[in-house]
């Protein structure tokens, strides 16, 4: 069935199908809650991202940061905001990775009243 959601050039839509997709990864990313869990990630990244079953291309977003890729995988951006937050990263630096822009960069745009569309 089609999505009847609009779509907005350069956003991303989190779908049922992009559920379903990112299981693995979002299963992974959400026990990122737990202290015990971030320690024994941080010890082994690798490692934990095997206990979750990740796939190759999971693996590599995750070990690599690619916050983009991560929800363009299936990943839902609450629970890659757990990773960032283990690597002591806020939800603007998110931000700009998202949009190709520095942290500094994005936090003056946020200020500057953000993107406008149509």
């Amino acid at each position: 069935m089609p999505s009847h959601t609009p779509r907005i050039e350069g956003t991303h839509i989190y779908d049922t199908r992009s559920s379903s997709r990112g299981r693995a990864l979002n299963k992974m990313l959400f026990s990122l809650k737990e202290a015990k869990n971030r320690d024994r990630f941080s010890s082994d990244e690798a490692a934990y991202c095997d206990e979750y079953h990740l796939n190759a291309e999971q693996k590599r977003a995750i070990l690599e940061r690619n916050w983009k890729a991560m929800t363009d995988i299936g990943a839902s951006i609450f629970y890659v905001i757990k990773l960032a937050a283990v690597d002591r990263k806020s939800v603007q630096d998110l931000g700009a990775a998202f949009t190709g822009l520095s942290t500094e960069e994005f936090i003056a745009a946020l200020r500057s009243g953000g993107r406008k569309f149509g």
